[in-house]
Parts: structure tokens; sequence; C-alpha cells
């Protein structure tokens, strides 16, 4: 098998390929160029959506060239698959700055540089804008429709489990376009290759159908395993909502204790497809004599290294260790809070603080985790809901330490 896939498959990527053997071939006789398409269809990205992405720089690191393709066409419209609800439409506004923030995203895993290093593929980004949105409804139906069977297009899974709730013709168009933008792809840059998550089978063989039926070159769909955790929870969420890439919807120390907190049985299988350690690395720390502490330390620091930079990792690292074991004073990395000095002047109630700082959803979760003593103020327990906080609760640093649980935190300081 070509190296650059056999790399895939020793870290746990792929789940399916539309033609193994043949795609091996055309690796082998030199570079191929691929896409990974992404709809902004949010802000950010959350790490369960990095995962075709860290398969992308493998690719690249063998000499073969990825093209991001970011939707900012197919995302006023929103991919049905995966989901059992249309999705909330955007405006073209909101589209294009998710677009903006996305490609930002990318670059942080993916190298776009033009001095990239030897021997890795040449990286590029797309829009698919540039091509759909001053489309012709009816040449595009004339010239494109025309090769799509809608009983072949109901057969897919993804279609078939929104049939069940309800599936409104302008999400049905979606394969569609997303199989205009392969070959649009195959037509100006070559690309002979579509990659993406399990649940993009469907897209990614009609977009390979129709290059054929257009008397194209063969393409290939390459797809990936929807990553779940050993404790059954859907990957890159949390008890505070979606671990995002961008820190202002998830803290870089939140992003770092989210990897750190991972499942034992998870660690060397997430060290593989969220890092870029070598497999030979990777299993130093299979041994079942190594502490399972260090796997996770190593782990949550390499990826936040990748998402947020190495200083912003090492300062993470260190508040970290501030809290639980005592090691560092560093608390720069903890989450921080604002308030003003007239606030504790006046007292600012525990319940709301919590809330403030994004320990609590509302008032009374924040009551609830209080009442039954999970709740810390500088170390020290407090279980009366009606507790005010004050400049005398100001520690020798001039902060207050919250604690919410086991393992969530927040500083709160005084506003400059």
């Amino acid at each position: 098998m070509n190296k650059a896939l056999q790399v895939l498959f020793d870290r746990g990527f792929v789940k399916d390929c539309t033609d193994l053997d043949q795609l091996s071939d055309l690796m082998d006789q030199g570079p191929v160029t691929f896409y990974l398409g992404v709809d902004p269809s949010g802000a950010s990205m959350h790490i369960g959506h990095t995962v075709p992405v860290y398969a992308m720089r493998h690719l690249q690191e063998y000499g073969h060239n990825p093209i991001a393709l970011v939707g900012g066409g197919t995302g006023l419209i929103g991919d049905p698959s995966g989901k059992t609800e249309m999705r909330k439409l955007l405006t073209l506004e909101q589209v294009q700055a998710n677009a903006e923030a996305l490609k930002n995203q990318f670059a942080r895993i993916v190298d776009f540089s033009d001095n990239v290093s030897s021997g890795y593929g040449h990286a590029i980004m797309r829009n698919n804008a540039d091509w759909l949105v001053g489309l012709n409804y009816i040449e595009f139906l004339r010239d494109i429709g025309r090769y799509f069977s809608v009983n072949r297009m109901l057969t897919f899974e993804g279609t078939k489990q929104r049939l069940e709730r309800g599936l409104s013709f302008i999400e049905f168009n979606y394969q569609l376009l997303q199989s205009y933008d392969f070959y649009m792809l195959n037509k100006n840059e070559g690309c002979r290759l579509q990659i993406g998550g399990a649940d993009q089978w469907g897209n990614i063989v009609s977009g390979i159908d129709l290059i054929n039926r257009m008397d194209g070159p063969q393409c290939f769909g390459l797809t990936f395993n929807l990553i779940m955790r050993a404790d059954g929870k859907k990957m890159g969420k949390s008890e505070k909502g979606a671990i995002f890439l961008d820190k202002n919807l998830c803290s870089v120390y939140d992003f770092y204790q989210y990897w750190r907190n991972v499942p034992d049985a998870d660690v060397i299988k997430f060290m593989k497809l969220f890092t870029f350690m070598s497999l030979d690395e990777i299993r130093e720390y299979e041994d079942p004599a190594r502490n399972i502490n260090d796997a996770k330390e190593r782990l949550a620091f390499e990826q936040t290294k990748i998402i947020h930079g190495e200083e912003e990792a090492l300062r993470a690292r260190e508040a970290a260790k501030a809290l639980f074991s005592g090691a560092s004073t560093n608390r720069e990395g903890i989450p921080t809070v604002s308030v003003e000095k007239s606030e504790l002047e006046a007292g600012l109630g525990l319940l709301s603080a919590m809330v403030r700082a994004g320990l609590c959803k509302s008032n009374s979760e924040a009551r609830t985790i209080v009442v039954q003593g999970g709740a810390e103020v500088n170390g020290v327990k407090v279980s009366d809901s009606r507790c005010q906080l004050t400049l005398n609760d100001l520690d020798d640093k001039g902060e207050i330490m919250l604690k919410c649980g086991k393992k969530k935190f927040c500083r709160l300081v005084i506003a400059s």
C-alpha cells in the first residue's frame, strides 16, 4: 500500500475508500491533489471537525497537494448530512465572516506557506462561492442536474434518515452542489480525491459519478471514522459545551483540560489522530508501567500547542499544575473574569459570579452545586447559596479563585 495511505490506516483514520488499490497505485505514481470541504456554518470548528484536517496534514507531509475548500456558497444552504433537522439559514455576511475564520483555523494544522517544508505538498485554499453564487439555475439543471438519479440519491443513508423527519428541497439540492464542487476542482485544479467524514460518503460518491459521466478521469473518495469517546460521549463535547478552536469560545485552559481529562482508554487513540508524534514515540506511552497521567499531559500539551501555539500551551500546563499539584504558582492560563471594584464593595452574589465565570449555565444550577458542597472560594468550600463576594475575599495576588466541581476553575480579578 502507498506509504501515505498506510500512515492513515496505522493512525486509525480510515473508514472507507471507493477503490483503495487504484488510489494507492495513483499515489505511488506521484503527488495527488485532493480536497476537504468545510461549510462555514459557525465561526469556529470544534475538535471533532478536525479529524480530516489532520489527515490532510499527513498526506501533505508525503508530498500530496491539499485543497481546503471553504463552503461560502454551500454554507448558504447547509449540509443535511448527519443532521436530524434543517440547519438554520445564515445571512451572506455571516457566511463570509465565518469562512474567513475557518481559513485561519485550517492554517494551524495544514501548511499553506509559500516556503512549505521540503518534500511537502503545496496547499491552497478555495471558496466555492466563486463558482456557485453566480450559477444560472436553468443552465445548472440542464447541464448538471440531468446526471443525477433521485432514486439513487434516496438510497444514501444520510438522506434516508432525514426523510423520516422531513427533508427540504433546498437541502436535497446540496448533494448536487457538492458534487459540482468536486467537478470544478477536478477541472480547474486537477483534483482526483475527496476526503471527509463518514457521513459524507453519499456526497463524495455522487461527485465521483458526476465527473465520470462528464468524461473526466477516474476520481476517488476516502472517508474517516466518526470519533466517539470511550465513555460514550460525543467527541468535542464537554460539560461546558463544544470544545471550539476559537479561544474566545473555549478558553485555552479549558481546551487543554479537555484533553488532559479524556478517558484512559482514549489517550493512545487520540495521540495517533490529534498529534504529529511519531508512532514509535506513541508506543512508548503504551507501556503498562508508564503512568497514564504522563500520556494525558503529553496529549494535552501537543494538541494545545498545535491549535494555540507553544506559549499558550505552556501557560495552560503551568496553570493546571498550579491548581492540581501545587508545583507552580503561575495562574496566567486559568480562565479569568474581570469584575468592577464597586461590585465587590457592594457584595457580588456567588451564584451570579459562578454564572459570569462560565462555571454554570444558570443561577439555579449554581445554587444546586453550592448547596451540595461542590463550590469553593479560594480553596474553602461554601455551602451558603446567599454568599456574597467582597473585597475581603481577594487573596494576596488580588484575585478570588472559584472552583465548581472537581476540575472547573475561574479566577476573578478587579477590572483595570
